[in-house]
């Protein structure tokens, strides 16, 4: 039995890193780390409910994503416009939303029902497409080897990129909004945001899910990095002690999470996109409930 003195956490050592492999491994496929799944097993299973717990999902992120990148660009699967498009409005949001947790959000519960009902329009959204087939369409069934993202167009108004034989585009403007307010959610809350974001670029803007989830979790990775630092920050005053990380259970769910998250990329391909979107559905429609439940509660 391992103690950790910063969080009070009383656990076997291999018991973190279990389940975080267990995690990731699922859910790195669709562009989400795992941390918005291992926040609950850590309040409900090893009874770290204090403000610690936050910046301490955040370091298992900072941890285990790195995995997940490496085989996304190693595969040809990392669809770099994307992926700078997603980091360039997530970095200011995470300090704004930072600031405004600090300064205007000391109770964000009104906050949590809005970013919850949002979260379940997607899941549902992402849930009903899962049985139901549009005309025409092309189900991808995974990716043959070998087979990687081709830029075609960069411009302020419009990104193309061909992926097995198709183009496809985005408007840069209305991703660096989403990832901005992914962003703020993400300075309030203490979580990365994959969870928010791939979901949404998957059932809005019809993105195939192989081409995002490498950006999701890369936007992830960096929201989690500035997060961290600025709970550090925090914990500099006497009085907000208790938001100090646990660096040693982070980092040790976080070498479960490493594992899980280069698995998980590495297996997406094999996977067919539409049991994706059907884990992404039920990642984005189980967030939204708990937050949903926690403004009740």
């Amino acid at each position: 039995m391992a103690y950790f003195p910063v969080s009070g956490v009383s656990c076997p050592p291999w018991l973190p890193p279990l389940v975080a492999l267990a995690i990731s491994s699922l859910t790195a496929s669709g562009g989400v780390s795992g941390a918005v799944l291992l926040l609950p097993f850590q309040v409900s299973v090893l009874g770290y409910s204090g403000p610690g717990v936050s910046p301490t999902n955040l370091i298992y992120n900072i941890v285990a994503i790195p995995g997940g990148v490496y085989r996304y660009i190693r595969e040809g699967r990392m669809t770099w416009p994307l992926t700078w498009t997603v980091i360039a409005g997530t970095l200011p949001g995470v300090f704004l939303g930072a600031l405004i947790r600090v300064r205007y959000l000391p109770d964000p519960r009104r906050f949590k029902l809005f970013a919850g009902g949002v979260l379940l329009y997607l899941g549902g959204r992402l849930l009903y497409e899962f049985g139901r087939r549009r005309p025409g369409s092309r189900e991808l069934r995974g990716v043959p080897a070998g087979e990687a993202v081709r830029v075609v167009s960069v411009s302020a108004r419009r990104i193309e990129y061909e992926f097995l034989g198709r183009v496809y585009g985005f408007a840069p403007a209305a991703l660096f909004a989403l990832a901005l307010a992914v962003g703020l959610v993400g300075g309030i809350y203490g979580i990365g945001g994959g969870a928010i974001i791939a979901p949404f670029v998957v059932a809005i803007l019809r993105l195939p899910v192989y081409t995002v989830a490498g950006a999701a979790l890369l936007g992830t990775f960096l929201t989690s990095v500035a997060g961290v630092g600025f709970f550090h920050l925090l914990a500099l005053d006497p009085r907000a002690a208790a938001a100090r990380p646990d660096w040693a259970l982070g980092a040790l769910f976080g070498v479960g999470g490493l594992l899980g998250t280069c698995l998980g990329a590495r297996l997406q391909r094999r996977l067919p996109e539409r049991w994706i979107r059907l884990l992404l559905g039920l990642v984005a429609a189980g967030l939204a409930l708990h937050y949903i439940l926690q403004f009740f509660l």
